[in-house]
């Protein structure tokens, strides 16, 4: 169920509107789609699902698609960003098969819309979602998967991971039981008060440090195993991430040409499984959110993207 389209607040022709979806757990869910459609005669469309501890805010990425002719929606998932709810906790889940009901309610919209055919995006945690939303939604609509950083392994050092076992076990039977473990020195090289070059609203995409649910930790590693026993996603995938990882818990310069948050090494591991046409660019000097990077950095990223969409033949 849709309500009324409004203005979005990042204004410049975006349009938003409540998605409702069933109560759960907590009480009335919803997500947010946000929607800006190209100025060319076109149906096809692209959806874009964001990260954790994440909205959806990058204009330029929507710049990008309707440019190239594609209607352009994005997905404030369930207790993130302009889908919070008072009596929710934030950015949390039990399952991660709770968002699919988000992204199936923003396709039937883009459908509803008049679009024939669809790319789906993911960023990070929605990389992992959008992976594990295409191995079990086998829609012909869905034309392609693209996954910028995608969260496919826990980050964790060899001592952090010997807990996990407990960590399981804390998430099963404390359910609102966290933990501040989050490092803030990736969303500080980002916001523009801070050491980056962007704007967005920080009680939607905190700085300082903040809570991680460890029952969000259980549904997260429980994807991952999913993932990394094999998915059969049947439409081409393109994996973009950066040459290196930022390994230090202190400042440096080395964060704005690192991903600050996942081993790359683990995303061109794991990328190899989950479907039979996947390819995977390795960008210089990215950051995790890659369409974030450097001007010259997501530059690149753009092009590659856009070659890879032009050889598959989707635009």
């Amino acid at each position: 169920m849709t309500e009324l389209v409004r203005d979005d607040v990042l204004g410049n022709g975006f349009k938003s509107m409540d998605l409702l979806h069933s109560d759960d757990y907590e009480g009335k869910v919803k997500s947010v789609l946000v929607f800006r459609p190209t100025d060319l005669d076109s149906s096809k469309a692209i959806l874009y699902v964001h990260g954790y501890i994440d909205y959806f805010f990058q204009e330029e990425l929507a710049d990008h698609f309707n440019k190239w002719g594609f209607n352009f929606y994005a997905v404030d998932l369930r207790k993130y960003g302009r889908a919070m709810m008072p009596h929710q906790r934030p950015n949390y889940t039990r399952r991660i098969d709770e968002y699919f009901e988000d992204i199936d309610a923003a396709i039937e919209q883009i459908k509803v819309d008049g679009n024939t055919e669809m790319i789906l995006m993911g960023h990070s945690t929605g990389g992992l979602i959008s992976s594990l939303y295409m191995n079990k939604v086998k829609d012909d609509y869905i034309k392609a998967l693209l996954l910028n950083s995608p969260f496919f392994e826990l980050n964790f050092s060899k001592i952090a991971r010997r807990f996990l076992p407990l960590f399981m076990l804390f998430g099963k039977y404390f359910q609102n039981m966290r933990v501040n473990i989050l490092p803030e020195n990736y969303p500080q090289s980002l916001h523009k008060d801070y050491k980056g070059e962007w704007d967005f609203n920080i009680k939607w995409k905190p700085i300082v440090n903040y809570p991680m649910y460890f029952t969000w930790l259980r549904a997260i590693r429980k994807g991952h195993i999913e993932l990394q026993s094999g998915l059969d996603i049947k439409v081409p995938i393109l994996v973009m991430y950066s040459d290196k990882s930022y390994k230090k818990s202190i400042w440096s310069d080395d964060i704005r040409v690192s991903d600050g948050v996942l081993d790359v090494k683990h995303i061109a591991k794991y990328a190899d499984l989950i479907g039979k046409d996947v390819t995977k660019i390795e960008v210089v000097d990215a950051i995790h959110d890659m369409i974030l990077s450097k001007k010259k950095v997501r530059d690149r990223v753009y092009t590659e993207m856009f070659n890879w969409i032009k050889l598959k033949g989707l635009v």
